[in-house]
């Protein structure tokens, strides 16, 4: 199902290793259905670490949440403050507008639905 009936955002939160399920109940709590942890690795200036000589690989969560664009400060201050991503070191987040969403999960599916 592809929609231009509602305008959607797309809310990428860049975290350390296991705080994703933290931005998942955050962004949950404020309206979004759900969303998508993928693993990464950070390589910036400040990510380069090593104990004993050996480097340490900063491990990554990398959260996808697609909402309604009516949603997104209340997802995004959500985030914010569930895990204090206003503090340095903690993290870093951004929106993107999505012109097309096509394939869309069950819930949205019936909010459009609901729509027509």
């Amino acid at each position: 199902m592809m929609s231009d009936e509602r305008d959607f955002v797309l809310l990428v939160t860049i975290v350390k290793k296991g705080w994703g399920d933290e931005v998942i109940k955050a962004s949950r709590k404020a309206g979004a259905h759900g969303g998508t942890i993928l693993f990464g690795r950070g390589v910036g200036i400040h990510e380069n670490k090593s104990i004993l000589g050996l480097m340490v690989e900063p491990e990554k969560e990398i959260v996808l949440t697609i909402a309604e664009s009516s949603l997104e400060d209340n997802i995004r201050n959500s985030i914010i403050k569930a895990i204090n991503l206003d503090e340095p070191g903690t993290g870093i987040g951004f929106v993107i507008s999505l012109d097309k969403v096509f394939g869309i999960c069950h819930p949205f599916y019936e909010m459009l639905r609901s729509q027509k």
